[in-house]
């Protein structure tokens, strides 16, 4: 665990808004000279605080306008092993995220597609032919609010 004070934070904060500001940049906002702000940079790097740096694709541009949230529940336990099924589940380029998670469903799975009729294609064609599938929900995404998380 490390201890972090409120430039620090700042700084987690302004790098999650946009990771491409650089260390002078972000100095000059937070009254540190270049190699100060490195450094917090590389401490907060080495820490595990920041695991790395993303770039954020806009898929409604890509033409991927639909965000589907899939609950599935793997049919027989023990059958079919939790590997075999994430190994095949994340061969598939429209599945983003892959959660194992505890309650209802086993898996929890966010699905972008082209519009619904593509989304149906790969429900069909490619999760419902996976090892082991059982029951399966879905929830279209309709909005999504982004909230700035523990660092408010």
């Amino acid at each position: 665990m490390i201890d972090l004070d409120d430039i620090d934070r700042a700084l987690l904060r302004a790098l999650a808004e946009d990771a491409t500001q650089g260390a002078g940049a972000l100095g000059r906002r937070f009254g540190l000279s270049q190699p100060a702000t490195w450094r917090r940079i590389r401490r907060l790097e080495e820490a595990g605080v920041i695991a790395g740096r993303r770039v954020v694709v806009d898929r409604e541009a890509l033409g991927f306008g639909v965000t589907v949230f899939l609950g599935v529940k793997l049919a027989t336990k023990g059958r079919i092993s939790l590997e075999d099924f994430e190994r095949a589940v994340t061969a598939i380029p429209e599945v983003q995220v892959v959660q194992h998670v505890l309650g209802l469903f086993d898996y929890r799975l966010r699905v972008v597609a082209r519009d619904i009729a593509d989304f149906e294609r790969v429900l069909r064609r490619r999760i419902m032919t996976l090892p082991g599938v059982g029951q399966v929900e879905a929830n279209v995404l309709l909005t999504e609010e982004k909230r700035p998380g523990p660092l408010g």
